[in-house]
């Protein structure tokens, strides 16, 4: 059975590996450029009024399709995380080394700043819209629903991307990564805002200065993405499948 390893310096600076962090900062602006972007459009051409069930659709379908390329372009290189909670998912169950994952951390979030940033420079200076809960939803209803929303993206991720024995929906992984974020964003939205990712909440929260509730959005996602590494690890793989190397994954 994969073990959680800290991992080597050697290793987690060879050249793959550095070729792997830029191709996880690069896949990371991308999304979060057309996500967040696709956020303040909705708000330019409606006058900031409220979200509403167009503009769900709207922002849902816009982030699938974001992630369903930042993963794909980033796939053979990096193994398209492109989210700090996927990468925690890999590393409980010993996908990729922790001192690697720690980095491609790093690329992650330096992407999403930098696409924020980039996204308050090409608007003219508009808002920066941030994740926030729901009117109506505390805290803890908002943490539990980013770890469950989570939980269906890390676990879709092993099933389609990591395990040995995917045969060939393996080719269809970009996609449903893509689908599953999509759908989530549909269901948790109105609630908890629907990030299952930090670096999609960090960015913008850096650049707006807006914090509020930000330990929500690193609690859930990671706590999610934890539990779905360590079902997906200790009830479907078997102890003769090696992890995935880390200049994959």
């Amino acid at each position: 059975m994969p073990a959680i390893a800290f991992g080597r310096v050697d290793d987690s600076f060879s050249v793959a590996s550095l070729k792997a962090y830029v191709a996880e900062f690069i896949s990371t602006l991308l999304f979060v450029f057309a996500g967040v972007g696709s956020a303040i459009a909705y708000n330019k051409l409606t006058s900031n009024a409220p979200l509403d069930p167009a503009g769900l659709v709207a922002v849902a379908v816009c982030h699938g399709l974001a992630l369903f390329v930042a993963v794909a372009i980033a796939a053979n290189i990096s193994g398209g995380h492109v989210n700090p909670a996927v990468t925690f998912g890999l590393a409980v169950g010993g996908q990729i080394t922790l001192l690697t994952g720690l980095l491609y951390w790093i690329a992650q979030l330096l992407g999403s700043i930098v696409a924020s940033f980039l996204l308050k420079l090409v608007t003219g200076g508009l808002a920066i819209p941030t994740h926030g809960l729901g009117d109506g939803i505390g805290a803890v209803e908002g943490l539990v629903m980013e770890v469950v929303v989570t939980f269906a993206l890390v676990y879709t991720v092993y099933a389609t991307a990591v395990d040995p024995g995917k045969g060939s929906i393996g080719i269809i992984a970009p996609i449903a990564i893509g689908l599953i974020v999509g759908a989530n964003i549909l269901a948790a939205g109105p609630f908890s805002g629907g990030s299952m990712n930090p670096a999609r909440s960090f960015g913008p929260a850096v650049v707006s200065g807006n914090f509020a509730g930000i330990w929500i959005y690193w609690v859930g996602p990671l706590v999610g993405g934890a539990v779905a590494g360590i079902v997906y690890t200790y009830v479907y793989l078997h102890q003769d499948q090696a992890p995935v190397a880390t200049s994959e994954f």
